[in-house]
């Protein structure tokens, strides 16, 4: 008799293989929506009988076979049947026939293949915007309202960009193909910018009841380890840059929480529990990248995150230099985010009427008022200036926004403390 296994359970190992499974999916099937569609009907299957049989021993590959095999039973209704069926038909025997087996997919050829698909989704044709939209929504395992919390934009803005894009990718004919290699450093820049906001949504989760989503920072590094060592691309320093900036920000991640899973500041963590191995390896790569002489943004990141590694304790933070390195990162790649963590670097350098000026100065409150994090860094400036009202208030707001459980109790703890 297989273990039970819980509807929670299920759910949660199919988040774990969405993203690989889904790219694999779109790239045979060639059709996004079809994709999504017929993955969210194996996830209902898996629901009915993995708590039944047990889990298999390779989920990806047993969702993979179900999820082929209504996509055939879908195309089968469709008149474009025809036009799939040969392609698709030889991904079934392949899978095998019967029951989904557990070998019937190689789970271990799927990273590449996202990889590639990722590449495939930023064509020249769609905007930035839409390019990492898309590409979030559908290998990042990320919802619509996810995304929008990740660009600092309203939900139906993003809706809107999401069904333009694939409207576009159908009318245009845009082949689903990885373009050649001398043309793959041309989409470098959109494909480093989704592996950043992948590993962002698992660094800190917008929604939901756990701060850290483990499986989405696990899967952008590993998917940046494979982008840097891909050699179809010629070195990139901010490919390195990138991978050093989420090796030294996840070396952090055990120590972002404590044991009932609420949130702790950086000032406040057990540094001895920082990743040692991540901090070195992230350490190496920025030297490395630094080395040939082409600063770009990811490698200011990995600057910044190398200072409050590299500082045994927090009154050791060269908060100057992390100030002065955020500026020369507001002249590069300027946003309204940057502009705030600047102007919180400033509070910790010279003050916190510093951090306010600078953030009264560039009129952030316009740009970030649905962002919960500009409220609570302005409230956390204001209750150090001692203006205890005006905190209460930034926090409040900050509270009502916040969509994340461990990070709503922080804000709660923040809010109660300015009104004892």
């Amino acid at each position: 008799m297989p273990p039970s296994l819980s509807a929670a359970a299920v759910d949660q190992v199919f988040r774990a293989e969405h993203g690989r499974v889904l790219g694999s999916l779109i790239a045979a099937l060639g059709d996004f929506d079809l994709a999504q569609d017929v993955l969210q009907e194996s996830l209902l299957t898996a629901l009915e009988r993995w708590p039944v049989e047990g889990q298999p021993r390779n989920p990806a590959a047993w969702l993979t076979t179900v999820a082929r095999r209504k996509a055939i039973d879908r195309l089968r209704r469709d008149q474009a049947f025809e036009r799939h069926s040969t392609a698709l038909a030889a991904e079934l025997e392949r899978a095998g026939s019967g029951h989904p087996t557990e070998d019937a997919v190689d789970a271990d050829n799927f990273p590449d293949e996202r990889l590639k698909l990722i590449f495939t989704c930023c064509h020249p044709s769609l905007s930035p915007e839409a390019q990492i939209a898309l590409t979030l929504r559908t290998l990042g395992g990320l919802d619509t309202a996810e995304i929008a919390h990740a660009f600092v934009v309203p939900l139906p803005t993003m809706n809107q960009r999401l069904t333009r894009a694939k409207t576009k990718i159908r009318q245009a004919g845009i082949p689903f193909q990885v373009p050649a290699p001398e043309r793959l450093h041309d989409r470098l820049e959109s494909v480093l910018h989704i592996l950043y906001l992948i590993f962002n949504e698992g660094y800190a989760a917008s929604a939901g009841e756990a701060l850290i989503r483990q499986s989405l920072c696990a899967e952008a590094i590993h998917l940046g380890r494979m982008l840097a060592a891909t050699p179809d691309l010629p070195p990139s320093p901010e490919a390195a840059g990138l991978l050093a900036l989420m090796l030294l920000h996840d070396s952090r991640r055990a120590a972002r929480v404590d044991e009932q899973g609420e949130l702790v500041l950086l000032e406040d963590q057990d540094r001895a529990r920082w990743d040692r191995a991540e901090i070195t390896e992230g350490l190496a790569l920025l030297d490395r990248a630094l080395a040939l002489r082409q600063p770009g943004p990811f490698q200011i990141q990995a600057a910044i995150s190398a200072l409050h590694a590299q500082a045994a304790a927090a009154a050791d933070t060269d908060w100057k230099e992390i100030a002065a390195l955020y500026c020369e990162l507001e002249r590069r790649a300027p946003s309204p985010v940057v502009a705030l963590n600047r102007a919180v670097a400033l509070g910790m350098a010279q003050g916190p009427l510093a951090g306010l000026m600078a953030l009264d100065q560039r009129h952030l409150e316009t740009d970030l008022e649905q962002y919960h994090w500009f409220h609570a860094a302005r409230a956390d400036l204001l209750r150090r200036a001692g203006y205890q009202a005006e905190a209460k208030a930034a926090y409040a707001r900050a509270l009502e926004l916040c969509q994340n459980r461990a990070e709503r109790s922080f804000l709660a703890r923040r809010l109660a403390a300015t009104m004892g």
